[in-house]
């Protein structure tokens, strides 16, 4: 009964801290390998598109996946015609970002937080070996990407779990979970724990979203009332786009963002991309959380 109950306690540990915490810092000159897993094909973009970009540049390895092909979203379009556009949108977007892009094969606005689809998730996170995981929040408008959310949190303690998914090894740490930056307040506000000065790459940032153009400059328009006032030319849609997307940086983040960049830094940073530590997975330190992200000022 003694051994049942310590069994029973070292399991609990294990869930809530992560198997061992996987303390140590990121070894200097070792490859990062980021995952951002998205509802559609365009949400990691949004989410953490400059990130990504700094990371790809910096020599790390970054996969996007999409959870749903994102064959609903559009006003005129639909089924495989608008998946297959959406799937080369996408791989037009990771090129211009520098990263990996996956789309699974479940419906757009279909999406539940079933078994099938977290093995799918379990084995992409395993299959990258992921040192960071990055998903929306489980309370976003969209059912989709409320149940992805609901999915990565599914996933995260099982990607160590070697009698699921067994034909994939299981990792052997526990990733760093990151929640991505949404406005939602209910059942709490969006906590900046990391903030990522994406100034420098904002520009490529909205030159890769511009490759969805069904998204960005049709079904997004068109649903949130806006079409009139896409402009006609490229040049200026882009232009018009980078400006829809300028948001002001809230206290919170800049307190964020001055933690690791310092007063003098933050004064002149104009674009920012910020994240949550999930409760899930690894808990990093900041010693840690400098090693995964290098860019970040010292």
């Amino acid at each position: 009964m003694l051994a049942f109950h310590y069994q029973i306690k070292l399991i609990i540990l294990c869930c809530f801290w992560g198997w061992g915490m996987n303390l140590n810092a990121q070894q200097p000159g070792k490859q990062i390998r980021i995952i951002v897993i998205g509802a559609h094909p365009d949400d990691c973009d949004l989410d953490a598109g400059g990130t990504a970009a700094i990371f790809a540049s910096m020599g790390h390895a970054v996969k996007f996946v999409s959870v749903t092909n994102g064959d609903a979203g559009h006003q005129s379009q639909g089924g495989g015609m608008l998946a297959k556009r959406r799937a080369e949108e996408a791989k037009e977007a990771g090129r211009r970002f520098g990263v990996e892009y996956d789309i699974l094969d479940n419906h757009d606005g279909e999406l539940e937080p079933v078994l099938k689809v977290r093995l799918q998730i379990i084995r992409k996170i395993r299959e990258w070996n992921a040192d960071i995981v990055i998903a929306p929040r489980p309370n976003d408008y969209h059912p989709d990407h409320r149940y992805t959310g609901v999915l990565v949190q599914d996933a995260a303690y099982m990607v160590g779990v070697p009698n699921v998914v067994p034909d994939c090894p299981p990792l052997k740490k526990n990733p760093v979970f990151l929640y991505s930056y949404d406005h939602f307040k209910r059942p709490n506000p969006f906590r900046p724990d990391i903030a990522v000065d994406i100034t420098a790459v904002f520009d490529k940032k909205i030159y890769a979203l511009d490759a969805h153009q069904s998204q960005f400059y049709e079904w997004l328009p068109w649903i949130g009332g806006y079409l009139d006032q896409v402009p006609p030319d490229a040049t200026a849609r882009k232009k018009w786009l980078g400006q829809r997307l300028t948001e002001t940086i809230s206290p919170e983040i800049k307190n964020t963002l001055e933690k690791f960049y310092g007063s003098r830094r933050t004064a002149q940073i104009k674009y920012a991309e910020s994240f949550e530590i999930c409760e899930y997975g690894t808990q990093p330190t900041e010693e840690m959380i400098r090693s995964l992200f290098p860019m970040l000022g010292k």
